[in-house]
């Protein structure tokens, strides 16, 4: 018989309807706490038959059901923190809010009333009844058409978002995120509102329809971050951040837009080794086939990003990158993460426009190697840093992003190099770009093959 060794988690508590389609409601609830190190418990108001297009049908539990649920819970475990979703109607509301004043943990109300998908989720007689609900919260996320039917203010910009959030705070709540969703603009802005101030939390607008379920996966993962004993702003960042990322690298399943991707945090940071390894592998056969020929005069290095990476900190390569010496090509050092600054911040802007791209090396250029392209009939692109805008120079860290642009912007399909002519004091570089790591070190071995090695380290002087 084997020694248990049980894993403390903390508790989460989501008090919401069902989603059939699994990707909003309890289903997106209970994820997302799992994917935040939290334990999820939950007591169900309502089933839906919902699916990535919109709600089928909806059946509302008996109350009494619903109080046996949440007695259930709250007598048996240790909630750090609570959220409320789908509550139907005006006694469910009613019942949660007499309930709320009894907690002792975080409260964050979800004022659920009409789907991603424009379905309304709420008796409209209960709309007034969260009044009593939020009065016991610690945050309300209303996104702009919530806030609005909640302070019959027409949310539309930043600064009618503060004035709806300072009007839902004079029910009691201690603070209120108005989320900026719904509101048209290049870049989505949710409003965090209470008796201290107002922060803004801005991320760029993700091209896709697919966030069915973002309310609440947003609203559960303050939730949980709340349980972990984050303070309230800490968990509202973080938790945007994470919807960001959720939204970007979205689930593609359904006949409708898909759903957010809950898991996407945990898949990332799970892919955080083999990422490394991969890395690893590419330099061992580099090292073994001794590419000298390819190696810049600045060094090479190789950078593998996660499968969700959004920073530099997310990308693996080698520390001190990779040089030539007498008996071959060595890395300087081992790999880790945030290793590379140059290549990591142009596979991250290549990864803007082509998201699978996950790794990158930077090989030497000149004319032997442009013959040698050539030869190999591969798909090209080019930037030149002489016509890089003089704003863009002038910003610290900005030329990849530029370059990226120009070698990526306008392909349906990414090239398999990318051609940097330098500029004074900038070396020539070609930048090999794939989805996966055998097909980059396989790219730059043919590359190598295709450029005659001796000949090459005779043309230039090399050991």
């Amino acid at each position: 018989m084997r020694t248990p060794a049980p894993d403390s988690r903390p508790v989460g508590l989501t008090i919401a309807g069902s989603d059939s389609g699994g990707g909003a409601g309890i289903q997106a609830d209970l994820a997302t706490m799992t994917a935040h190190g939290v334990f999820g418990t939950s007591a169900i108001t309502a089933v839906t038959a919902q699916h990535t297009r919109g709600v089928e049908s909806s059946f509302v539990l008996p109350l009494e059901e619903i109080r046996a649920q949440l007695e259930a819970v709250t007598s048996d475990f240790d909630v750090g923190a609570a959220k409320t979703g789908m509550l139907a109607t005006t006694e469910i509301v009613q019942f949660v809010a007499d309930r709320a004043g009894t907690f002792d943990f975080p409260l964050v109300v979800d004022p659920v009333m009409v789907a991603t998908s424009g379905d309304r989720l709420l008796e409209p007689e209960a709309e007034r009844a969260y009044e009593d609900l939020l009065g016991e919260a610690t945050l309300a996320t209303p996104n702009a058409d919530e806030a609005e039917v909640l302070t019959d203010i027409a949310v539309v910009d930043e600064e009618s978002a503060r004035e709806a959030g300072a009007a839902i705070l004079e029910t009691g709540v201690d603070a209120v995120l108005v989320k900026g969703g719904h509101i048209p603009g290049d870049h989505v802005r949710d409003v965090l509102v209470t008796e201290d101030g107002v922060r803004t939390f801005e991320h760029p607008r993700i091209d896709t329809e697919a966030t069915h379920g973002s309310g609440c996966t947003l609203a559960a993962a303050i939730t949980a971050r709340l349980a972990t004993g984050d303070s309230l702003e800490t968990a509202v960042e973080g938790a945007t951040n994470f919807l960001a990322r959720a939204v970007r690298y979205h689930y593609d399943v359904g006949r409708g837009h898909g759903a957010v991707n809950h898991a996407v945090d945990l898949r990332n940071e799970a892919g955080r080794n083999l990422a490394a390894e991969d890395v690893q592998a590419i330099v061992d056969r580099f090292v073994e086939r001794d590419v000298s020929a390819l190696v810049p005069e600045v060094g090479m290095n190789v950078v593998g990003a996660t499968p969700y990476a959004e920073s530099v900190a997310e990308t693996a390569a080698v520390e001190g990158r990779i040089t030539r010496t007498l008996s071959g090509v060595q890395p300087n050092r081992g790999v880790r993460f945030g290793a590379s600054s140059h290549m990591a911040r142009f596979l991250l802007s290549a990864r803007e426009f082509h998201p699978d791209l996950r790794f990158a090396v930077n090989c030497r250029f000149g004319p032997d190697v442009e013959d040698a392209l050539e030869s190999l009939e591969w798909s090209l692109a080019e930037y030149d840093r002489a016509e890089e805008p003089a704003a863009v120079k002038e910003t610290e860290g900005s030329t990849m992003g530029w370059g990226a642009r120009q070698a990526f912007g306008d392909r349906e399909e990414p090239p398999e190099a990318v051609i940097d002519r330098g500029d004074v004091g900038k070396e020539a570089m070609t930048k090999l770009v794939a989805s996966d790591p055998e097909t980059l070190a396989d790219r730059a071995l043919v590359l190598e093959d295709a450029l005659g090695t001796d000949a090459a380290l005779e043309d230039e002087g090399r050991p």
